[in-house]
């Protein structure tokens, strides 16, 4: 188990070491100082593949190698297609199904940021003499069997150590490791094994249900609930009942979960205060530690965005003093726990834990150590890299984006006229930057905001 300081752009596995001691004391700052890049720190003969699909969850619930995202979701992952290249070095490919114009490309190079290659996928999935091109690795956002599929055409070229790797192949047994039911094992690992007087007590830990009167149980001790979807994320597949009796259409899509994915995952309704999330890297059966993200929800529970360079200055001050002294009673029993997982022998690759910071009844703030566990690259990771491009010490948030029937070309010249980008050194003082092209049909976005 190591807790590390990766100085390449795709935090794959660093060669520095830090004192644990010192590292699990320095919550303010770790964010900034592991997004700082080092060009060349691992060099590598042949580029990186990379792939933007963050539907892979639910890819993975489908189990069916021929799965697809509906329209929308498709669209999603069309629009935000090049942000892995915040993730890849410059010799990497991303690929996309639309070429970047050379205008967006123009803009973030404002930032001294050398922008990997990009692919059109048909092309590289059908072209000969690019299959056959030697490569390193393959990362798509998330590994699933529909991603495999796709990605299959590709695996021949790869390097040998990619080969040899346990996500070279996809296996029915891993698709337990993207459940929330494989969280709620660690997590009660986490509570026996290293018991803390800040983790939430064993009461309000989430519960399995497979019927309709196991929900109603829950609902008879809880009175509030958040009924999630096994395999989801970003928020999405989440259910609040906040009101008795439920009615007959929540019903409806509660039982639509147990019916499509086999259970609900159900989990008293907190009084939360903050997220956060612990960021791993997993190769060769070991853990390492990467930092910690800090990231908003609406009230629905859907992911919005990150906040950059540490917690927000508006956050309540006992709050604050609580969220910087969790790692050290954090991080040490992820680390031994999930390295000791079947997880860690199984899987190479990048993973968050997202952790709840609440109040209980008597109002004593609390954490769930282990709410959720993302075995995906996640925005969370993606912030830590952005936190380069803003000047040091600087806050901001990067934030996802969503206009229905308008477009984030529109989005992107209103804000751009509101918050005018002012550059110091390369980096960014202040202002709006696009993280994504801006086209007139352009339903999906990302950004940063200082």
């Amino acid at each position: 188990m190591e807790i590390i300081t990766p100085t390449n752009r795709n935090f794959e596995q660093p060669e520095i070491l830090l004192d644990r001691k010192v590292l699990l004391c320095w919550f303010s700052e770790i964010s900034t100082y592991i997004a700082m890049h080092k060009k060349g720190a691992i060099l590598k003969d042949n580029p990186n593949i990379y792939l933007f699909n963050p539907t892979c969850e639910y890819a993975v619930a489908n189990a069916m190698h021929s799965w697809q995202p509906n329209r929308s979701l498709q669209k999603m992952e069309a629009d935000l297609a090049t942000l892995p290249m915040f993730l890849s070095y410059p010799e990497d490919h991303i690929l996309v199904d639309e070429l970047p114009a050379e205008q967006f490309l123009d803009e973030v190079q404002q930032l001294h940021f050398a922008s990997p290659h990009f692919k059109e996928k048909r092309q590289a999935l059908s072209k000969q003499k690019y299959i056959e091109t030697p490569k390193n690795k393959l990362i798509p956002w998330g590994w699933s069997p529909a991603a495999h599929k796709l990605l299959t055409p590709l695996k021949s070229a790869c390097s040998v150590e990619f080969k040899r790797s346990p996500v070279f192949e996809w296996k029915p047994e891993y698709r337990n490791y993207y459940s929330k039911k494989f969280a709620l094992k660690i997590l009660r690992r986490v509570l026996v094994e290293f018991p803390d007087k800040n983790f939430m007590e064993e009461k309000n830990v989430g519960r399995v249900c497979t019927t309709k009167t196991e929900i109603k149980n829950a609902l008879k001790d809880w009175r509030q609930l958040m009924v999630k979807a096994p395999w989801s994320s970003s928020g999405r597949g989440l259910q609040r009942i906040t009101k008795t009796p439920i009615h007959e259409k929540v019903w409806e899509k509660l039982l639509g979960i147990i019916n499509e994915q086999g259970y609900a995952m159900v989990e008293p309704l907190l009084d939360k205060q903050l997220d956060i999330a612990f960021q791993f890297y997993v190769k060769d059966g070991r853990v390492s530690f990467l930092g910690i993200s800090n990231f908003t929800t609406d009230e629905k529970g859907q992911y919005q965005g990150n906040h950059l360079n540490g917690l927000p200055d508006s956050l309540d001050s006992e709050v604050r003093l609580f969220a910087e002294q969790l790692p050290q009673s954090i991080v040490e029993p992820l680390l031994n726990i999930l390295e000791s997982s079947e997880l860690a022998r199984n899987y190479e690759g990048n993973l968050g834990v997202d952790a709840l910071i609440f109040r209980d009844e008597q109002g004593k703030l609390r954490v769930n150590p282990c709410l959720e566990i993302n075995v995906r690259q996640n925005m969370g990771l993606l912030s830590l890299q952005l936190e380069k491009f803003l000047v040091p010490g600087q806050k901001g948030l990067f934030r996802t984006w969503y206009g229905g029937g308008s477009s984030f070309l529109d989005f992107k010249l209103k804000m751009q006229q509101m918050h005018p980008l002012i550059l110091q050194n390369s980096r960014i003082r202040s202002g709006f930057m696009a993280l994504n092209e801006a086209r007139p049909n352009t339903q999906f976005g990302a950004y940063l905001l200082v």
